[in-house]
């Protein structure tokens, strides 16, 4: 996995901002992806659901589920889209790296996007920034400040802000380092196999053994991390948490 990545920079001046381009087509691709597995589940609903529309239909039971096992659902109902669309996006984002990487010219251009610490700490913030903004939509801003940070005593302040900077932390590493990791193991045993013929015929248990269990974990990890973001919002939102 040591290979290099593209990268594009844009001088501002008073800033270089630095673009990887490689993640940047990677994410493109998950948001089309998830685009054309929506468009194709709902371009002829039916009463009595098959095929796509019918596996659709499971993702919003599912993700329902999930919502109302940490708030009612009058709650917690406007967070439903945004529960299928992480789960979605995050499991299309967690698989697209496992068939194979394209490497060209010793740069990695196809990869599983979330196996870049960037885009999963900006999924993470984006996550603890809205449950901040649904906090404050649904308690107002007074009500949402002394019920998060100086509840049930005053001098819990500094632990509640620490508090706020870990759920970041946690949530946006947990699914790069399981992603990460995965693709690392994966470029191990793709190396064994090209490396002789004995290394080829060895790998082929391991590599297809490796390959079901990281789809396992893709689909497990874009649970994990919309689960998680519900028991955010819950906890912002909701007055008995």
């Amino acid at each position: 996995m040591n290979h290099k990545s593209p990268e594009a920079h844009l001088d501002l001046g008073f800033v270089t901002l630095t673009f990887n381009l490689s993640t940047v087509m990677m994410l493109l691709v998950t948001a089309i992806v998830v685009f054309l597995i929506a468009f194709i589940s709902t371009r002829s609903l039916a009463l009595k659901p098959t095929g796509m529309q019918n596996f659709m239909e499971w993702v919003m039971d599912f993700v329902k589920n999930i919502v109302t096992g940490n708030m009612d659902w009058k709650t917690g109902k406007p967070f439903h889209v945004l529960g299928i669309t992480l789960i979605m996006f995050v499991a299309v984002a967690n698989l697209l790296g496992l068939p194979f990487a394209i490497i060209y010219d010793d740069v990695l251009w196809w990869k599983s996007p979330t196996a870049d610490p960037t885009v999963t700490m900006t999924l993470a913030a984006l996550v603890i920034v809205l449950s901040h903004y649904y906090g404050v939509k649904a308690k107002g801003t007074g009500g949402y400040v002394k019920e998060t940070y100086f509840q049930p005593m005053s001098f819990m302040f500094p632990l509640k802000i620490v508090e706020e900077f870990a759920n970041t932390l946690t949530l946006g590493l947990r699914l790069y380092g399981n992603i990460y990791a995965g693709e690392i193991l994966l470029a191990l045993i793709a190396g064994l196999a090209t490396s002789s013929a004995i290394g080829a015929v060895g790998a082929i248990v391991p590599m297809m053994a490796w390959q079901g269990f990281s789809i396992f974990i893709g689909f497990i990890q874009a649970f994990i991390f919309t689960m998680l973001t519900m028991v955010y919002m819950a906890h912002k939102v909701s007055h008995d948490h």
